[in-house]
């Protein structure tokens, strides 16, 4: 087993020097063999930890990092599959996404070795357990995702991106640093077994708190959520794809695995993840649901999530403080088969948002429409992943968030007022979160697929080829298992449950094994009412196929010089409601309003973009005030060789004063 895990990094070390050698037509292979080869490798090892065979050892690492302990446990093999799948679909999807770009063999070069390191940092983010060499895996993780961001990087707009990306990810990284130097101050080590010493001895809030900050920042909870903002759109749709589903969930790891060695104050802190986790919530599905660019939609739909999965982890942790079994599997279970379900019609998503970037060379709905004529498969596959994402059944987001409602609803019968009040609100925000997700969902399907074309585009789209729509078959087919065989996938879970509290065994209880009956029901009559359905269309077609058919325009109520025009758009359907929360969703506008009694109009042009509350009300206000002290230092860098020749003068000039003082030696 232990030459399993080191021959991770060995397998991707050779493929990286091969993808620099081979043609520029093997490269996408090269990275794709690797890939697989490396899920193979953690793959085998994820699924013997969560049948009981944890593999784990230490090595040494001189005397800067000391005994490093690397472990593959259950919370690390759920993370490892869930990466190497979305990985997986990401470099087949990938490799046929590139072909249709003019990109140089250099650059190809570049893009597929920091792939196959991604994918590397990411898996050994979940093994290794030693704070100083986590943090150094952590580092080559979000550098080598900045550098597959900025990949159109003759792009200026993808150039800024990328480094505002590049600057909050180390922000994160502070606060981490911050965290481990904490413990190791106190402890004198960097294991993450110190944990258990520190948090068993000490108040659990600071620490807990500094680290959440950190993992919180690469996962996306409000006000820590801009990163995603920038990343997720500038990256290339497969880049995308895998950061969405699996990166931003490595900071959701990081807070299960430190939560996994609590041993007081859960309830606060509890409360203080459900309160984030609600805002976070509502906060990414109000900008989902306006926003009009299709990346920026679903990066923001990325945030709601994010917060649906901190939602179950408060709950979790709610039910550990009032020592309520059900709450513990109903919130960390639904989390954790969230973080799964999210990976999957995300990445989902992703790569079909990207096949429609790719063919019809913009993402901004208000320029799309009828493309279910002719990307028919493309469309379904969205319109999967969008009922997946809005949480209905008969597919796998049913099966998670019926978990944290049901969570929800079982801690609003604890008889302590202020938590009952809490639960009471979450569920209803959990409840309008929900609502919101399918009018979001609702918009952007029907802005882009339906209807006829907006605008004339530069090149008359088509279906993607084959090679991009297998792998986000796979997907489909992953997320209709989960929701054929939830039981199955929760039995993993509770295993996976079982094992985050060290020393202290809570088996699962009577009533998850009631909501995961109750779930397996609702799957069986969901297969039901869909062969059913099935067998209804089968007739129909048979009965149908022997008559000629004839395709006739949408009849337009009499209306008989139909244009575009006149269809509802992205701004149109959700305009409502930005007016009713223009205090958080922050509108900009150039427009001349109607007069009272303007009976014809002239002819105006209108124009409208949504800014970020965060960003706009807080980060663009700093940065400005730091670009404007820094502008009073302009003089200093004025392109004068002679000032530059001075400034070394009077650096020397300096020194040797200071030296004849004695001031320095």
């Amino acid at each position: 087993m232990i030459e399993l895990i080191n021959s991770s990094w060995i397998i991707a070390f050779f493929a990286m020097v091969a993808i620099y050698f081979v043609p520029a037509k093997m490269k996408a292979h090269t990275a794709a063999l690797a890939v697989v080869a490396n899920a193979i490798v953690t793959g085998w090892l994820a699924i013997s930890a969560l049948t009981g065979h944890v593999v784990s050892f230490v090595f040494y690492g001189g005397n800067l990092f000391g005994d490093v302990l690397v472990r593959v446990d259950e919370l690390s093999a759920w993370f490892l599959l869930i990466i190497n799948f979305t990985c997986l679909t990401g470099v087949f999807y990938g490799s046929g996404y590139l072909k249709t770009s003019d990109s140089s063999p250099k650059k190809l070069n570049l893009h597929w070795i920091l792939f196959v390191l991604f994918q590397l940092s990411m898996l050994w983010v979940c093994m290794v357990q030693h704070g100083l060499v986590f943090l150094i895996i952590w580092e080559v993780m979000s550098l080598s995702s900045v550098l597959l961001v900025i990949f159109d990087h003759n792009n200026p707009k993808i150039i800024k991106a990328g480094i505002s990306y590049l600057v909050q990810m180390h922000i994160s990284i502070v606060f981490l640093t911050i965290g481990f130097i904490w413990l190791y101050f106190q402890t004198g080590s960097f294991s993450f077994d110190a944990f258990t010493g520190y948090f068993g001895s000490n108040s659990n809030v600071g620490l807990f708190l500094v680290l959440f900050i950190g993992f919180g920042l690469k996962a996306g909870f409000i006000p820590l959520h801009s990163g995603l903002l920038q990343g997720d759109p500038a990256a290339p749709s497969h880049i995308a794809g895998i950061m969405s589903g699996v990166l931003v969930k490595l900071g959701i790891y990081g807070i299960f695995r430190v939560a996994s060695y609590l041993s007081s104050d859960y309830l606060l802190l509890g409360e203080i993840i459900l309160s984030v986790s609600v805002a976070t919530g509502l906060f990414g599905i109000l900008n989902a649901a306006v926003h009009r660019n299709l990346k920026k939609m679903l990066a923001y739909c990325t945030i709601e999530n994010i917060g649906t999965i901190g939602i179950g982890i408060g709950i979790g942790l709610i039910g550990l403080g009032n020592n309520t079994p059900v709450l513990y599997y109903l919130g960390f279970g639904g989390a954790l088969m969230h973080v799964l379900n999210h990976s999957l019609f995300k990445s989902l998503l992703f790569f079909s948002a990207g096949s429609v970037a790719q063919q019809a060379h913009t993402s901004d709905m208000e320029k799309l429409g009828g493309l279910i004529k002719k990307m028919p498969r493309t469309g379904m596959v969205f319109l999967i992943a969008a009922i997946g994402i809005c949480g209905l059944p008969p597919f796998n987001g049913f099966i998670s968030e019926f978990l944290i409602y049901s969570g929800l609803i079982e801690g609003v019968k604890i008889h302590d007022t202020n938590e009952m009040i809490l639960f009471s609100v979450s569920l209803a925000g959990l409840s309008v979160i929900g609502g919101l997700s399918i009018l979001t969902f609702t918009k952007s399907f029907g802005t882009v697929f339906l209807g006829t074309a907006r605008k004339q585009l530069p090149v008359e789209p088509h279906e993607v080829s084959l090679q991009m729509l297998i792998p986000q078959y796979a997907i489909i087919a992953l997320m209709i298992s989960v929701a054929i065989f939830p039981g199955f996938y929760l039995q993993v879970i509770g295993n996976v449950i079982m094992s985050l509290t060290k020393g202290v065994i809570i088996p699962q209880p009577a009533g998850f094994t009631n909501y995961i009956s109750i779930l397996q029901n609702i799957s069986n009559y969901s297969i039901l009412f869909i062969c059913i359905v099935g067998i209804f269309w089968g007739i129909r077609y048979k009965l149908l196929s022997a008559r000629s058919k004839v395709i006739q325009p949408t009849w337009g109520c009499a209306y008989a010089a139909p244009t575009s025009k006149i269809q509802y758009t992205g701004k149109s359907f959700s305009k409502t409601l930005s007016k009713m929360f223009n205090f958080i969703v922050i509108e900009r506008k150039q427009y001349t309003e109607l007069k009272a009694g303007e009976i014809f109009p002239e002819e105006r042009k209108h124009a409208s973009h949504y800014h970020d509350f965060f960003e706009f009300r807080f980060i663009h206000v700093i940065t400005n005030q730091l670009v404007y002290a820094a502008n009073y230092f302009k003089f200093i860098q004025n392109g004068r060789i002679q000032s530059y020749v001075l400034y070394g003068i009077v650096f020397i000039l300096t020194i040797f004063i200071l030296t004849a003082f004695n001031i320095i030696i």
